[in-house]
């Protein structure tokens, strides 16, 4: 498939900060990330400057004259609604969606609420809250989810990204250890029905009835292990686009994430993971990443070239999106 992106005057675009780095657990991808965007932005000729909000004020964005902002943070307080909300304060537009669907994609749990709201599959799961996780009743509940979901299944921290706090457990006796592993990062968890079979991912530009899926990556790991350290710091995972997939099938995924994407009020960009069972070859959502990746080895680029979209096109494209909330 091949997408056709409008031309854009990069001087018009004013001065711009490339949001990168942040407090979060992927503070060192969104470095890569923005690094790689304020690269392709200023070669575009656009007047861009990187700006960390772990040592910057976000104040400073007013006082410094910027125009509009790129958001290349991952993870909470940059994709999670809380920078978008100063944003929107301060009147600067900014790239990618805005606060309600941020703060709703950030959370996995309530993501899937939505979604099954919405009938779009999503994995079996049960929210372990904190009370769940109290002495009293702490070795009971965890016994019950094996028997609610059966094994193996996926423990993991609802509000963190790029498989940060992950777990495939395969027995009762490994419960306490993934529960434990993801109250690292938060305070409740996860617990998600393992799909056995292709994981893919899909990304979207755009919003509402003009949000268009790009081609479905393809990702093959090894021995199924797409982790942090595989998916940023390695090249052992092989990644397929076009897909390989049968053309029905790569048109459902996309219609699916189509649908995600517009149930969660997403705008701008986004990109969807998915499983895809092996049994029936039916396509789950497991998450919405409201700000991916953009470093080398990140998988909207990668998309987006299949598309015909080069690297600094994508760039310059999502930087003319950005906006306001109510004033696209």
């Amino acid at each position: 498939m091949s997408v056709l992106l409008p031309r854009i005057d990069a001087n018009a675009l004013g001065k711009t900060a490339v949001l990168m780095g942040g407090s979060s657990a992927e503070r060192a991808v969104s470095l890569l990330s923005g690094g790689g965007v304020l690269a392709a932005l200023q070669a575009e000729g656009v007047d861009a400057h990187a700006f960390d909000p772990a040592q910057r004020d976000l104040s400073e964005l007013k006082r410094d004259g910027f125009a509009r902002v790129f958001i290349a943070l991952h993870g909470r307080h940059g994709e999670d609604g809380t920078v978008q909300g100063a944003l929107e304060l301060m009147g600067l537009p900014y790239t990618g969606s805005g606060v309600m669907a941020s703060a709703i994609a950030m959370d996995k749990t309530m993501t899937k609420r939505v979604w099954l709201a919405e009938g779009l599959a999503t994995p079996r799961w049960v929210w372990l809250s904190a009370d769940d996780l109290g002495p009293a009743v702490r070795h009971a509940r965890l016994r019950s989810v094996p028997d609610e979901l059966g094994l193996p299944l996926i423990v993991k921290p609802p509000r963190e990204g790029s498989s940060i706090g992950i777990t495939k457990v395969m027995g009762y006796s490994n419960m306490a250890d993934a529960v434990q592993l993801a109250t690292g990062h938060d305070a409740d968890v996860l617990c998600e029905q393992f799909i056995d079979g292709d994981e893919v991912t899909c990304p979207v530009l755009g919003q509402g009835a003009n949000a268009q899926a790009l081609p479905v990556v393809r990702i093959m790991a090894p021995e199924g292990k797409y982790d942090y350290q595989n998916k940023y710091f390695t090249d052992d995972v092989t990644y397929q686009v076009p897909s390989g997939l049968p053309a029905d099938e790569e048109r459902e995924i996309q219609r699916m994430v189509v649908a995600a994407y517009q149930a969660l009020g997403c705008r701008g960009w986004g990109r969807a993971d998915l499983m895809v069972r092996a049994s029936d070859r039916k396509p789950f959502l497991l998450e919405m990443n409201t700000s991916p990746g953009m470093t080398g080895h990140s998988l909207v680029p990668m998309s987006a070239k299949a598309a015909g979209i080069s690297y600094p096109q994508l760039c310059l494209w999502l930087l003319s999106t950005a906006a306001l909330d109510g004033k696209v």
